[in-house]
This record gives structure tokens, sequence and C-alpha cells, in this order.
């Protein structure tokens, strides 16, 4: 049998006939210890149109829990002080301008602006509390697609629902389930949320009020997980609301005829203000 022979102790005397060479057997590599990464956490952005809520916006921003990390204020070209209110209250606070008119248009607005995993909704009047948005973020992070506000649910309920209010929305969520096969306890509440990788796939483009109903049927004619969460309606601290039972109740059913019938869907188009130009040109 060969030995191995290690060149570095033969002189030059000495034969080598016979030997190998040797060779240093290669470094033992350290293994590296692998460590999980941990996932990053999802992002919240929290959406409030508002228009002349000068009065009301600081009590909502104040109560803004602390999972959210971004708040959109989408200034519907409000004439008092809304906006300097927000900031006063919120320096972090991401104010724009909303494109077109109404409730729609404004959120379509906000939901373009935000960069948050996750997208809520709440009104900017004091009708619906912010320590609610837990419940959102939490049922988006169990894996749902769209979270719905309920008023109709157990710990749930509403001190603002008028007799004709509460009518015409038990008529519209029967409709709806009816047409769709759903199960909604409420509808025509605009306390919501839900992924925004989503947004594209939710084609959202009504106008007005009828915006939360869209964006319910479009998670359910998209294949979206869905889930609601009790919510409880407080009344508007100050001022009228903008909401108008017949009319925004007349466009729903508008909505639901053109979603349910072999209808051409109707292309987007936004009626934009002046004073939203000019402060765009301005700006330049």
């Amino acid at each position: 049998m060969t030995a191995l022979i290690n060149p570095s102790t033969l002189t030059d005397a000495e034969p080598r006939l016979g030997a190998v060479t040797y060779t240093e057997p290669p470094p033992k590599r350290k293994k590296k210890a692998r460590l999980a990464e941990a996932p990053r956490p999802a992002t919240v952005t929290l959406v409030v149109p508002a228009l002349n809520e000068e009065r009301n916006i600081r009590w909502v921003l104040e109560r803004v829990p602390s999972c959210v990390n971004e708040i959109v204020l989408v200034d519907g070209f409000s004439s008092d002080r809304t906006v300097a209110v927000a900031r006063e209250t919120r320096p972090d606070i991401v104010v724009t301008t909303q494109r077109g008119r109404g409730k729609g248009a404004a959120l379509r607005t906000g939901f373009e602006t935000a960069t948050g995993d996750y997208i809520v909704a709440i009104d900017a009047d004091g009708s619906m509390e912010p320590a609610e948005i837990e419940y959102y973020v939490t049922a988006l992070s169990q894996g749902y697609d769209v979270v719905k506000g309920s008023r109709h649910l157990r710990a749930s309920g509403s001190l603002d629902l008028t007799t004709v209010r509460r009518m015409g929305n038990s008529a519209l969520v029967g409709a709806v389930n009816m047409m769709w096969g759903c199960t909604f306890s409420d509808l025509c509440y605009g306390y919501f949320g839900f992924r925004r990788e989503h947004l594209d796939s939710l084609a959202l483009h009504a106008r007005g009020f009828e915006i939360e109903t869209e964006l319910a049927v479009h998670a359910v004619t998209t294949g979206l997980r869905i889930a609601e969460v009790p919510s409880v309606e407080l009344l508007r601290h100050h001022g009228e609301s903008h909401l108008s039972a017949w009319r925004d109740g007349w466009n729903i059913f508008r909505l639901l005829a053109r979603e349910r019938l072999p209808m051409a869907r109707r292309p987007l188009v936004d009626e934009l203000d002046r004073r939203g130009l000019c402060s765009t040109v301005s700006a330049r």
C-alpha cells in the first residue's frame, strides 16, 4: 500500500518515486444557520372622505388606533377648516383632493392614493367608531379579502337608522341576497375594508353612496372571500348628513339592475370640478 507523503517534509536528497503528492484537505465550511425570516406585518391605510367636516374630523382622527400606518383624507373641496383641523390633529396625514363628484369618486381617489396592504374606509362625520378598525384589520389578517361592517349582527346596532332608511336597506339587502345568492345582513353601510391587491378586480365605478353596494356585489361576482363584522352606527356629531334616502336608494336600485341584467357595462366618466383643475395647474 502506497503511503501518502507530505512534500514539505521531504529533502532534495530523498527519493520521491512511488510517492503520492499530499493534498491538504479542504477546510470544512461552517454551515450558516438559516434564520427563518419573520413575515412582514401588513400595513393599513385608512381612507376618510370629507366635505365640510370641520367640527367632526378631529374626533375621528384622535380615535384612530395604532394599527393604522397611513391616513388619507380625501377633501371634497371643503369651504371650512376641515383640512386645517385634520393637519393640526394628525401632522402625518396625507391630504388629497377628490377627482369627480360624489362619495364614490372621493373613495376611489383615496383608494388609488393608499399605499397600505389593507385599506379601510370610514366616514368623517363621527357616525362610526374608529376603534372598530381593529375588527376589520383582524378579519383581513385572517385571510378574508373584503370585510363589511354590519349593523344587524350580534353586539351591533344603529342610533341613526330612521324608519325609511331601515325599510330601504332591508329591501336592498333582500334583493341582493336573492339575485346573487348571498347571505348579507347589511348592505348600505360605508364602514368596510379590503386587501389593496384586489382593487383592480373590484372595478369600482360608482359616483355616489352606491359604491358601498357596488363593492359588495363585485366582491361576490369576483369570488372573493367576504366577512361581516359587527358595528354600531352612532349619531352624526355635528351638521347635516349628505345622504338622501330616496335619491341614493334609487341610484342603488339602478346599479343592481345594471349589474344583474345583460347590459353593457357603463364606462367610467368622472365629472371633474374646475377648482381641482385650477389647483393642479397652479401647483406646477
